[in-house]
């Protein structure tokens, strides 16, 4: 095992942007502190050559501008909240609307946009960077002085290990998650729809055209949604012409609060195959339906369908929905969750 740390660039007030490398296993793994991002993991395919797997940028300035989310954590609250607000104990909160009329993944000024304390450590059997946030009462509308201790790293055994904290003197809605796209063939060597994919998801949550809760779970059964047997992500354009891809989350099957299964994806060329595992209750599926040019690392340019996600987290809107599992902090109630993506080749 081992641990490597650079500079990666200079932020405009003169602070220094580090970048980590963790070597464990077969596998090799870079971070950076500016929004707690995944910038690059490398893995070995069927055929013995090694490639990066996440899209991403070749420099901190790509991380600067980073529309799509690519490989940041993504909070206070990940995914949309509609109308940009929610009410807590008869207040109502105002958030900074950026996706319409609602507020995705906390508005233009997220956890995604800043500068993380950091430090790497080794223990047991992995490597690790431990990335540390306060986020003060009424950043992003939120209520409540809010700390975040983040956790991602890589174990001998080819396992990205998330663990996911946060506490606050205040009552708020929590859903912290990393935004990684994957393409288990190589990032800047084409779509994810032929990718095999299961979900361990019994039903979905319904959304309308602008990707809000209905407040239904809908049973997956027989649907395009229908991923608990292992198939191709989208072989047909049935499915692609109304929603333009996946960009929906699933409720995991299990108990919440417990790891458990939530996801595979299998790429049969390279034989490359990911499990992910959470304690959370859904997943959010996307298969980076807007991206759209994106240059990323090393001159690829990333269209719809270069990369996926498994964003595990709270459901979408949860702040304004009762009927959801709850995503409330507050004092003594600490928020914990974990999320572990599992690598082989086969």
């Amino acid at each position: 095992m081992k641990i490597s740390k650079k500079i990666f660039g200079i932020l405009s007030n003169g602070k220094k942007v580090k970048l980590y490398t963790l070597s464990a296993g077969d596998l090799k793994l870079s971070l950076t502190n500016f929004g707690a991002a995944w910038t690059s993991l490398i893995a070995p395919s069927r055929q013995g050559i090694a490639d990066d797997i996440l899209l991403g940028y070749s420099g901190l300035d790509g991380y600067l501008n980073n529309e799509p989310y690519i490989g940041v954590t993504v909070g206070r609250f990940a995914n949309r909240i509609k109308g940009a607000s929610f009410n807590l104990f008869g207040s109502t909160y105002p958030l900074e609307a950026n996706d319409g009329e609602n507020s995705l993944h906390s508005g233009p000024r997220g956890f995604d946009k800043l500068l993380w304390d950091s430090e790497a450590y080794e223990e047991n059997e992995g490597v690790f960077v431990r990335f540390e946030l306060k986020s003060p009462d009424g950043d992003c509308g939120f209520p409540g002085n809010l700390k975040a201790v983040i956790s991602y790293g890589l174990t001998k055994s080819n396992e990205v290990v998330c663990d996911y904290h946060a506490k606050t003197d205040k009552s708020c809605p929590v859903n912290i998650t990393n935004h990684a796209y994957f393409n288990l063939k190589g990032e800047g060597k084409g779509s994810i729809l032929l990718h095999d994919a299961l979900l361990h998801c019994s039903s979905y949550v319904e959304v309308d055209k602008t990707g809000i809760p209905t407040g239904r779970l809908v049973p997956v059964y027989g649907t395009d949604f229908d991923f608990k047997t292992k198939r191709k992500i989208c072989q047909a354009d049935s499915f692609l012409k109304p929603f333009k891809g996946y960009d929906h989350c699933f409720a995991v099957d299990g108990e919440i609060g417990k790891l458990r299964p939530c996801a595979e994806v299998y790429e049969s060329n390279s034989g490359r195959s990911l499990k992910v595992f959470t304690t959370q209750p859904g997943v959010q599926f996307y298969t980076g339906n807007h991206l759209v040019k994106t240059i990323g690392k090393q001159g690829s340019v990333y269209v719809k369908h270069s990369g996926f996600c498994l964003e595990t987290q709270h459901f979408p809107d949860t702040p304004n929905r009762q009927g959801f599992p709850s995503c409330l902090v507050s004092p003594g109630k600490d928020y914990n969750e974990k999320a572990v993506f599992a690598f082989a080749v086969n």
